[in-house]
């Protein structure tokens, strides 16, 4: 096991993009803030095998799932009713999904922050 999924960090599916910038995110937060920080994170982040496993779903014609998971609701409208640009789509999402999902609890991570914030 790799030292940050033994930290306070460790997610299933977490890779140490993701853990480099959670620990960037929650830099400067009180105690209680860094709880409420990791509180609202880990209720709202995807992990990678999710997003993967929304992706195959595509191919069985749910095209899309995945990314109505990630807030990108107009391009999975896209993908629903071109079944996923005929496959093409569904298909590069398979091999991106990583980057899906990190890009998605990037941009988390930083609302959280704010939320975190705002609270305490």
């Amino acid at each position: 096991m790799d030292a940050y999924q033994d930290s306070q960090y460790g997610f299933a599916g977490m890779t140490m993009d993701e853990y480099s910038f959670l620990h960037h995110a929650s830099a400067g937060l009180s105690q209680n803030q860094h709880q409420t920080f990791m509180l609202v994170y880990n209720s709202r982040r995807k992990n990678p095998n999710d997003i993967l496993l929304a992706t195959l779903l595509g191919f069985l014609g749910l095209a899309g799932i995945q990314r109505f998971m990630t807030r990108q609701y107009i391009l999975g409208f896209l993908y629903l009713i071109t079944c996923g640009f005929l496959g093409i789509g569904t298909l590069v999402d398979m091999l991106w999904y990583k980057s899906i999902a990190n890009d998605y609890n990037r941009h988390l991570a930083y609302e959280c922050y704010h939320i975190a914030r705002a609270t305490n």
